[in-house]
């Protein structure tokens, strides 16, 4: 088993980075991406600009690789596009010499198990390879590993807008929009309509600046924006206490927004139902208020890790926040409402499957906050670990920027929401 190769799922800017770690640990390695490119995920949102500079969006051996290779690096306080950092960081990383032919592309996996055991057969199960069975090419073949990175990421299984959490119409979710429009380039889609937006975090922050954009130029244009939270300022975050400037940025473009009236704000709004009609979507709250006549609806709610091909795996997900039950404490906002994390590493993502980790944004399960930088250091410790390096791998070589925020003041009058059915006006 030891001439297998360490299986990367996900060719993204974490499963490349755990590639780059692999071969400079010499380590045979093979990435598997669903997509038609490295990235692919990021590209679906590339047009937004990240509020963490290239510094945080880099990780140190991959960027030592590309250098070696005459790449020309990114001004480090910079903050690129989600296209950018595909072109100018991803895209090269994944066309080096020493990653040809080390990724396979439009290769899905459907299930990853061990050799002749499901979950229940304990014998002798950490010396048998792990199998992965993918699709590609309209064809299943299997893949044999002694080990397993999933940096599959959550793009593909969005958060639902409803408060008990299920997609119950296939239908209404192909109409929802569920990423963060380019409301630039699509401009006929949203100008003069109403537009509804449900969530509170950065994604939905981005969305509403955009739209808000957009309404300077066709004032007809309506936004309402739903928040499940009891306070819409706690989703404006740190500000300007923010380390990450743009990060605070965001935050403080939405108070001001919200300050000079260029939404409808809808707080404590826990979406019972979604119904759609002649005038378009109704929405209906759990206790009786109701938004109408949206036109088009930007869900911006999250996203959560998709286990179902892992489940011949043994996995301990932590109940509430789906990561693993070390790491959980850490990044519960249940717990705290800080978006500053705690550096972790291979220990607190270790899972009773040996030799099998979740890495990057999947790791933190339902939990809201990720920097990349998080995942550089995850995939780090845990290929240390995958290589002997057990000292390495218990170092903790990782500073995140605060949030500046750890608990919210009390939300100002202005902001306050009329509750009851109050025919889809706020007090706002």
């Amino acid at each position: 088993m030891e001439k297998l190769p360490i299986v990367v799922i996900g060719a993204g800017p974490v499963g490349l980075a755990a590639a780059a770690h692999l071969y400079e640990k010499e380590e045979e390695f093979l990435v598997l991406e669903r997509g038609q490119k490295a990235g692919a995920n990021i590209l679906k949102w590339g047009h937004v600009q990240v509020f963490s500079p290239w510094k945080f969006n880099m990780d140190s051996v991959a960027r030592k690789l590309l250098l070696a290779n005459g790449w020309a690096e990114p001004a480090a306080e910079e903050l690129p596009t989600g296209y950018e950092i595909v072109e100018e960081y991803i895209e090269p990383l994944s066309k080096l010499p020493q990653f040809k032919q080390k990724i396979l592309y439009r290769t899905e996996v459907i299930a990853v198990t061990r050799k002749n055991k499901d979950k229940m057969n304990s014998s002798l199960r950490e010396e048998s390879p792990f199998i992965i069975y993918v699709q590609s090419g309209g064809v299943t073949k299997n893949i044999e590993a002694k080990a397993i990175i999933d940096a599959s990421g959550t793009w593909h299984n969005p958060n639902p807008p409803f408060a008990d959490g299920v997609w119950r119409d296939k239908e209404l979710k192909q109409q929802l929009i569920t990423a963060i429009p380019n409301v630039k380039a699509e401009p006929d889609k949203f100008k003069n309509k109403h537009i509804a937006v449900i969530g509170s975090g950065h994604s939905a922050l981005n969305t509403l600046i955009d739209l808000a954009h957009l309404k300077e130029q066709y004032p007809d244009t309506k936004i309402s924006w739903i928040v499940r939270k009891q306070e819409v300022q706690e989703a404006f975050g740190g500000e300007a206490s923010d380390s990450l400037s743009a990060r605070g940025e965001l935050g403080t473009k939405t108070h001001q927004l919200v300050d000079n009236r260029m939404f409808e704000v809808y707080a404590s709004f826990y979406i019972e139902d979604i119904l759609k009609g002649s005038n378009g979507l109704r929405v209906l709250s759990t206790d009786g208020r109701e938004v109408n006549q949206i036109d088009e609806m930007v869900v911006n709610t999250g996203a959560r890790p998709d286990f179902s091909f892992l489940s011949e795996l043994r996995l301990d997900v932590d109940y509430a926040v789906e990561s693993t039950p070390k790491l959980a404490p850490l990044i519960d906002p249940n717990l705290h409402s800080c978006g500053t994390v705690r550096p972790h590493g291979e220990e607190e993502l270790r899972h009773p499957e040996p030799n099998f980790y979740i890495a990057g944004v999947k790791s933190y399960g339902r939990a809201p906050t990720f920097l990349m930088t998080t995942g550089y250091e995850q995939v780090r410790s845990i290929v240390a670990y995958l290589t002997g390096d057990l000292e390495a791998a218990k170092q903790v070589q990782l500073k995140l920027p605060e949030t500046g925020v750890c608990k919210v003041n009390s939300v100002p009058k202005q902001f306050q929401i009329i509750t009851g059915n109050n025919e889809g006006n706020c007090g706002c």
